[in-house]
């Protein structure tokens, strides 16, 4: 029976890097001989990508309920896991993840204000026990991630999703409940400041990796 493999997340706000940072990290591990494979949330499989369709849509006539938003992301992770992400651990390929549930807890709790407990009950249901082997945040104050995001927009001609239309206030909550998680489980979150080039940002991330992902080989 293959050695089940390791799940490693990639955290943060809008406008932080962390698509472009999860290249980075899969092609780091890929480097060391290890199978990867590469997804994100919502989303990762074709009937949870239908579902983030769903969650980011802004052509709708009616909001979006607070306690529907959550449990289509459940439901958008349920499917995730049961199709895409338990399959790859389970044959020893190392899974690399654009947002888990920790933004759950940070969206759907700290900026909607969804009680932790209930989010928590969820991820118990859903989960079943399985929780990422490393977090990497990427932090950046809200602004700079509004600065960023607008660059984006301009360079690639796109429009701001659901959730990037939120207000200011919105993505300080985000970010400090990111914090606060963070804080409470150190063994596994490494906490990055995005806020510096990329050079950098990708320099600390390759340290991070060499230091928590050699005694687990």
């Amino acid at each position: 029976m293959p050695q089940r493999g390791r799940f490693i997340t990639l955290e943060g706000g809008e406008g932080v890097g962390k698509s472009t940072n999860v290249a980075f990290v899969a092609g780091w591990l890929e480097a060391q001989g290890l199978e990867v494979v590469r997804t994100r949330e919502p989303g990762g499989t074709p009937l949870a990508e239908s579902i983030r369709a769903l969650l980011l849509a802004t052509t709708f006539d009616e909001p979006l309920d607070t306690d529907a938003e959550l449990l289509l992301m459940f439901a958008a992770r349920a499917q995730h896991l049961a199709e895409k992400i338990e399959p790859a651990l389970s044959r020893g390929a190392w899974v690399v993840c654009d947002r888990f549930t920790d933004a759950t807890f940070a969206y759907q709790g700290g900026g909607r204000g969804i009680d932790p407990a209930r989010i928590a009950t969820l991820e118990r249901f859903v989960q079943k026990g399985l929780a990422p082997d490393l977090t990497l945040l990427l932090d950046m104050p809200p602004e700079a991630s509004a600065e960023r995001l607008a660059g984006r927009m301009r360079t690639q001609n796109t429009h701001l999703d659901r959730f990037e239309r939120e207000q200011a206030a919105f993505f300080s909550a985000v970010r400090g409940a990111y914090l606060e998680r963070a804080k409470a489980e150190p063994e596994r979150f490494a906490v990055i400041d995005a806020a510096r080039p990329l050079d950098q940002v990708q320099q600390v991330l390759e340290q991070v990796l060499s230091e928590r992902v050699a005694p687990w080989r």
